[in-house]
């Protein structure tokens, strides 16, 4: 599991936390029952609190890319490829409306959004 942490971003850390760990899952780079590491061992690793790694986990939990099991740890969940696609579209659509209402309120249009998005993507 590789992440970096930025304090200077505006997103919070267990949202970034939440965001890299997610995209690995999606990416195949976390595969099923892979175990996350403790959220105490995390927080010490990454130099953040244990609230926002407990935050994260949750997150993870409540999108169900991963599973919790009481006293054993977090695991990846088991997807189908079907199931992948699914999540990773729901991931990025949910992100993408967000991004949507942000661009609305500059009153831009979409063509200018996706002129915009061309530059960098």
């Amino acid at each position: 599991m590789n992440i970096s942490i930025s304090n200077t971003s505006e997103k919070p850390i267990y949202q970034q936390l939440f965001e890299q760990i997610s995209a690995q899952i999606l990416k195949g780079e976390l595969e099923s029952g892979y175990v996350l590491p403790p959220i105490r061992q995390a927080a010490q690793e990454l130099r953040v609190s244990v609230i926002t790694v407990k935050k994260a986990w949750e997150e993870l939990e409540r999108s169900g890319l991963i599973n919790t099991v009481t006293g054993k740890g977090c695991f990846v969940a088991e997807f189908s490829p079907e199931e992948m696609l699914q999540i990773r579209n729901k991931t990025v659509l949910k992100q993408m409306e967000s991004d949507t209402s942000y661009y609305k309120s500059f009153d831009l249009t979409l063509d200018e959004v996706i002129e915009l998005l061309k530059r960098i993507y």
